[in-house]
This record gives C-alpha cells, structure tokens and sequence, in this order.
C-alpha cells in the first residue's frame, strides 16, 4: 500500500494511546490503589455496569509530548473517565475521577470531561452515576510558578456559561446518584452532594477542604477522618446512606435507580408484582400497643405493607425519627414516608424535616406517588430544637407537603398532632386511620399540663387529677367521631392496609401520565 494512501500511522498512535490511557497512573500506582483496599475507576466502572456494556467517550483524551516532528514522545491520560453504559438494561451517563493519576485532581481533559457528564445526560436523557475518589483544583494543576504570566491567558471566558448550570439541569430532569469511594475533596466534594442519591463507604471521607489546607487557614490539626470520614457526614445528612464497602455502594446506586424513570419526561418502570396484592397482614392488628407510652417498630409495618423486600431505606443515620425510602405496592414505586417512635417519639427534628422535604420533592420531581404511614406527635421541643432553627426546616417539610403534585395516601396509624403532621398529606391525597389514630393539635400530656395546670395544682392529688383529665382529653381525640363526620375517606382494620393501598394504587396510576415533564418548586422558608 503506498504511503500517502494510508493513515496507519495515525492509527497506531491512536490505539499507543488509548493503551496507555487503560494503565491509568501506572502500574506502580495501579498497586498502591489496591492496596489501600480501592478498586480503581475503570474497575468501579465495570462493576457498575452490566457486563460489556460501557462505551467510553474520550478514551484518547490527554496531555501529549511530541517532538520537534510531530512524533508522541510521552502521553498522560485524562484522569476522568467517562461514557454510556446500561444498568439492569438502561443506558445511563457514567463517570468518575482518576485517583491513580495525580490523586484525581483534575488535569485539563479530566476536568473537561468531568464538566461535561452532566450535560451529557440531561442531553440524552438518562441517568447520571458519579463514582467519586479525588480532589479538585490544585496550585500546580492551575500552572504552577509560572501561573498568571503575561503571555498566558487567564480565567474562563466573560461570557462563559455557569460550570454548576447543567449540574443544576441534570437535578432537574435525569436521576443522580453518587458514591463517595475514598477521599472526596472540593469540586468533587460538592458534585458528590448534588445528587438525589449519595452514598460513601466506611474507607471514605468528604471535605470542602483538606488537612493541610485546614492547619494553614485555621492553625488546627485534624485527620481526614476527623474532617469528614462516616461518623461526621453519614450523620448529619451531608450524604444519605453510609455502606461497608464499595461492592455495596455500587449495589444501593443500582437499587436506587430501580425505582426512578430515566428522566422526568417518562414515568418509573413497574416491576411484576408476585406479592399478592390482596394480602391481609395479620400481625399488623396488634402491632400498636393499646397503651400509648410503649413503642412498636414502624418498619415492620412498611414491610408487611409493601411489596415483599421492596422497601428501601435513604438516611437512616440521621433525622432518625423520621423514616424516608423508596418502596412498591403492586409493582409501582412510591415514595415512603413514616415516623419512628423510637427515637425521640417519632418527632420532626430540623434533620427529619430535611429529609421529608427531600422526599417529596424527588416524589414530585420524578411523579412518584407518596405513601405516609403517621404516628407525629409534632415538632420536637427545647432548647437544642430552638437552637437547631426545627421551626424553620419543619415549616419548609409542611409547605413542601402542601404544594406537592403527585398523588398521597396517608394512612394514621396512632397520632398526628401540631404543625408537623401537615407534613404528612398532600393535597387531594386519600386518607385513611387505624383505630388506635389520635389527633390533636397538640398531645395530651402536653395539652392537659398547659390548659389545666391551676386545677392540677389545686387537686387534693394532682397526679389522679392529672391522669383523669388526660383520659377525657384523650378520648376527644379519638379518630372515630372525624371517620363518622366524613373528616377522613375511611376507618380500615390495620390487617386491610395492603390492600386497600393496593386499591388505591389501581386508580391514581392512569393521572400519573399527565404530571410527566419537569417540576418546579417555589420559594420555601
């Protein structure tokens, strides 16, 4: 073949390339990732993926060295790797930092391509997976000594568009879900969070900044682990879910998006439903002790209630008296919602209403109906709750609540007092009540102090005084008077709730079509 008719050349250097770019940092670097106990991106990758399925965009990517004739001398890989790949047979948008090469910290075509991921999702409509480990900007990585020279041009563009803009569109429109898989710092950090699904393994920690950038702004010394490994940011909502290790990581970001549509124009897959959607759960009629003091476990009654193993569970460290997830009934994914007596009597804490809230709107981002299984006694009260500000992140829960879109079903199980149980219907929503249901505006024990405290202090024995006005009270509160003045759609036997849901599946599954498209939230406190 003659020489000018043929591009081989091109073509090697190309695959020498696209070689060097699947040895990452090197071998040595390869084996320090291992290790440590870290797979490396590519492997992430792969086992994210269904087998064979990842097509990588810009696998050539990179700084290149060539001589004074053209030729490659040397050739560093863009340390984000990114592409298409499908998850239990769905395209998604995949990606995620290099850690053996320059720790991740992006170099010029990494941080090209790690910009990119989100507008390339929210173009082709699919999910976005962010596998995180790396840091973001860096001294050296922005030029070094030589930074800010004459002959350099500096900065982005004036007229260039918002980095965080399609980061934003993609929270819009396309599922993202992210996993913290090692050290996560700065620009990754903030990536990571802005996610509706986030999830770090034990080996991890996420920081705005890291150890020696702390010792030299603040004069304090402190570990990564200290800054923000898993005790710090599993527990205080930063990220949802906290996991043994990156196989199970992986395995919650593939479950998570079982649930959701590939984008807000379509609607979440049904599973097949073999779990009867008729069953009767037995156990479900004594599970709530007739004496109001004792607790009982509201998860088992979302298990009885939900398609068999359905339920999946989103931040369960923190906000504790709140339970938050993902589950089906019939085979349709719903939005839960339920309360937690045993911690802090199942009370809406600040974390609790950031979490309700952050239901509710993924429900109404991606029209997921919303199931509330309620036992509120109202806001928590005292000092911390004050200082924490509950009042203001439990009014935004309420009003997130009250201007929801997709269709609720509110079942009471015991009591629903105060400001916070507003949290727990949504408009036109279906509501039914066990008939261990109280409601009030506002407990008894409370109550009773505070209206009848004089009386109670007057009694020849205030403690009976107080007991018998609290069962008079009590009895006021009772859900049968509000089933027989039509203040709620029914009085269920608790052993019917799976049922009856079941039921209610059935009719709000065709409204479901007209909600597709993208939602929009006013101004919350």
């Amino acid at each position: 073949m003659e020489a000018d008719m043929s591009w081989e050349k091109e073509a090697e250097e190309l695959a020498s390339k696209r070689a060097l770019a699947q040895e990452q940092g090197g071998a040595e670097s390869v084996a320090r990732q291992h290790a440590k106990g870290f797979l490396t991106i590519r492997e992430r990758i792969d086992a994210m993926l269904d087998g064979g399925s990842f097509q990588e965009l810009g696998g050539a990517s990179g700084d290149a060295t060539r001589d004074s004739e053209g030729r490659l001398i040397d050739f560093k890989p863009a340390n984000f790797v990114l592409g298409f790949g499908m998850i239990d047979g769905r395209r998604c948008v995949i990606g995620g930092e290099d850690f053996t090469l320059g720790g991740g910290s992006p170099n010029a075509a990494g941080l090209r391509k790690s910009v990119y991921a989100e507008e390339l999702a929210c173009n082709y409509r699919v999910p976005l997976v962010r596998l995180h480990q790396g840091a973001g900007g860096s001294v050296a990585g922005a030029g070094g000594s030589s930074a800010g020279a004459a002959s350099k041009t500096v900065g982005a563009p004036v007229n260039a568009v918002p980095r965080f803009k399609s980061v934003a569109q993609a929270l819009a429109t396309v599922p993202v879900a992210s996993a913290a898989l090692g050290a996560v710092a700065g620009l990754p950090a903030a990536r990571l969070v802005a996610s509706h699904f986030s999830v770090m393994t034990e080996a991890s920690q996420i920081l705005v900044a890291g150890p020696k950038v702390v010792e030299r702004a603040l004069d304090k010394r402190q570990t990564k682990e200290d800054l923000g490994g898993p005790d710090v940011h599993a527990r205080n909502g930063v990220v949802d879910n906290l996991v043994e290790d990156e196989a199970a990581a992986l395995s919650e970001i593939r479950r998570f998006l079982s649930y959701l549509p590939p984008n807000v124009w379509e609607l979440a897959p049904c599973a097949s439903a073999d779990d009867p959607a008729g069953r009767r759960a037995e156990e479900l009629i004594e599970i709530v002790p007739r004496n109001r003091r004792k607790i009982y476990d509201m998860r088992r009654v979302i298990d009885l209630v939900l398609d068999e193993g359905s339920f999946f569970e989103i931040g369960r460290l923190y906000g504790r008296g709140l339970i938050t997830g993902l589950g089906r009934l019939s085979g349709q994914p719903v939005g839960v919602l339920a309360n937690d007596c045993r911690h802090l009597a199942g009370s809406m804490t600040e974390a609790g209403a950031r979490k309700t809230r952050r239901l509710i709107e993924l429900c109404d981002t991606f029209h997921l109906p919303v199931v509330s299984l309620i036992d509120e006694p109202g806001f928590m009260i005292g000092p911390d709750a004050e200082k924490a500000g509950t009042i203001r992140f439990g009014t935004a829960a309420v009003l997130a609540a009250a201007s929801s879109v997709v269709p609720w079903a509110s079942v009471i199980v015991r009591t629903a007092h105060g400001v916070a149980e507003a949290a727990h219907f949504g408009p036109d929503g279906f509501v039914v009540a066990w008939p261990s249901a109280k409601l009030g505006a506002i407990p008894v024990e409370g109550g009773v102090a505070a209206a009848f405290g004089r009386e109670i202090a007057a009694a020849d024995d205030p403690a009976a005084e107080r007991e018998r006005l609290e069962e008079i009270m009590l009895a006021r509160q009772s859900v049968e008077p509000r089933a027989e003045s039509f203040s709620i759609h029914e009085l269920i036997d608790p052993r019917d709730t799976r049922p009856v849901l079941c039921n209610w599946i059935g009719r709000i599954q065709p409204l479901l079509p007209r909600l597709t498209g993208p939602t929009s939230f006013s101004i919350r406190p």
